[in-house]
């Protein structure tokens, strides 16, 4: 489900908590739906264990991708680890890009921006209007605050108000017009763990955030993931709202390549 595309002023982002979500995909592939990426220099925000950067660095053609991250412990392991030669891992963050004026061409965020401390989320948006060529794009990935995979992780580690703000710091660059919505796409996102360990080891002991679980909430925490655990481990789909944005632009620019005008 997406937005056509029309001009700022007549489309309204939707934070998209009541929402029915029918499409079932991963992210990259609405990304390559929604952009083209061949010979441009892309900017992977947040880029945690660098999955995506990897992924969009190994297909298509001349693409020259560049992953950030602020997590020390994170970016110590990307570095230590077998990379295509078009991708490199900086360390930084959203707030002070280590990139130069009008340098690249996209900025992907894959659920990184509610991460970015609450006070600085605007200045992440003109940190990406900084590093972003004329005719660049913006592309906002972000969990919804809803769904199975929501219910066990809320326990622990409950995102409402950051999503909510993260939302909010999109909606604040469009109605600013630092930036314009090109569209929005709602859909759900396959996510699997093969058991409780791999879940514990890639969400409760993640780096970028120190969790210290008591006896008890761990309990809780692993009753629930198991109502939804089945002999090939537990399977989710979790909603995911996609905003791509562009600086505004004299005339309107093709995200899939070429001038509208």
């Amino acid at each position: 489900m997406g937005m056509d595309n029309k001009p700022s002023e007549f489309v309204v982002l939707e934070f998209g908590a009541f929402i029915e979500i029918d499409r079932v995909a991963d992210e990259l592939t609405v990304i390559d739906e929604l952009l083209e990426l061949d010979g441009k220099d892309i900017l992977d925000l947040g880029c945690g264990r660098g999955e995506n950067a990897r992924a969009i660095a190994e297909t298509g053609f001349d693409r020259r991708v560049f992953a950030i991250d602020v997590d020390e412990v994170q970016h110590a392991v990307n570095l230590k680890q077998d990379k295509p030669s078009n991708l490199s891992f900086e360390f930084g963050g959203a707030e002070a890009i280590p990139a130069d004026d009008d340098s690249l061409d996209v900025v992907l965020l894959f659920k990184s921006l509610h991460h970015v401390p609450l006070l600085l989320m605007a200045s992440a948006f003109d940190e990406i209007a900084r590093v972003l060529r004329p005719g660049g794009f913006a592309l906002v990935s972000e969990p919804l605050f809803r769904g199975e995979f929501n219910e066990v992780l809320r326990i622990f580690h409950d995102e409402e108000l950051v999503r909510r703000k993260a939302f909010e710091a999109v909606l604040a660059a469009v109605q600013s017009g630092k930036f314009e919505l090109v569209s929005q796409t709602f859909l759900r996102c396959p996510l699997s763990f093969a058991s409780f360990d791999e879940f514990d080891e890639r969400v409760i002991r993640v780096t970028h955030t120190s969790h210290v679980l008591a006896d008890e909430v761990l309990e809780e925490v692993r009753s629930t993931f198991a109502r939804y655990a089945k002999t090939d481990g537990a399977q989710f789909e979790q909603p995911v709202r996609i905003d791509l944005l562009r600086p505004p632009l004299k005339a309107a620019i093709d995200p899939k390549g070429g001038s509208s005008e």
